[in-house]
């Protein structure tokens, strides 16, 4: 419920099923912001927020069940920003989400691997000297290999992040937006960096 909720309001969300797996999407996705719940299987909530706030300073936002002092200043303690005690209404949570990402405004680094870089701010894709431009679809699927470089990545995981989960478009709409990212990143005669993988999927890697 919450990461399409999230996703209807515009934002890229990556979801953890427990404490281990959170800190390896983490270091994968390096989020503008973090939502927690301090019920997890494996590492708590509690423990995975010591662990993040040791290591960065992204705006953290608590859940909890219980509307008890104890679990707040936990929370706190820890080095949350923020907390919101479930059930919770949902225009509440993008309110306390706003005001996190006003508090510490986003960073729009730059995604760089094997002579390829994309601007998260201006959207400009490179290669070596060499710009190219990109399309909305086309920019969102190159900013997913970049963030995950030398890793296949299979054709539905491809597709929940890019097109939804819902999509019922062109079933083949995944290897036409793959040739036109291969056509703009050889565009020079350089060689191919996103390859097909048979039987699973993509991989971006030299």
């Amino acid at each position: 419920m919450l990461r399409r909720g999230l996703e209807y309001e515009q934002y890229q969300v990556a979801v953890a099923n427990d404490g281990q797996e959170g800190l390896r999407q983490f270091e994968q996705w390096q989020p503008d912001l973090v939502i927690l719940d301090v019920m997890m299987p494996g590492l708590s909530g509690l423990d995975v927020c010591r662990r993040l706030r040791a290591a960065s300073a992204v705006p953290i936002l608590m859940l909890t069940a219980k509307d008890e002092v104890s679990d707040r200043v936990a929370g706190l303690d820890s080095g949350a920003d923020d907390y919101l005690v479930k059930p919770f209404d949902f225009d509440e949570l993008l309110a306390r989400l706003r005001a996190l990402t006003r508090r510490v405004p986003a960073a729009q680094p730059v995604l760089h691997y094997a002579g390829v870089s994309l601007d998260l701010a201006t959207r400009e894709g490179r290669r070596g000297s060499r710009s190219f431009e990109l399309t909305t679809k086309e920019f969102e699927l190159l900013a997913l290999f970049l963030r995950h470089p030398r890793q296949v990545l299979e054709r539905d995981f491809i597709m929940e992040r890019i097109w939804g989960m819902d999509y019922s478009g062109e079933s083949n709409v995944l290897e036409v937006y793959v040739g036109y990212l291969r056509q703009k990143l050889e565009a020079g005669g350089e060689p191919r960096l996103l390859h097909t993988v048979r039987g699973a999927g993509y991989v971006l890697r030299e």
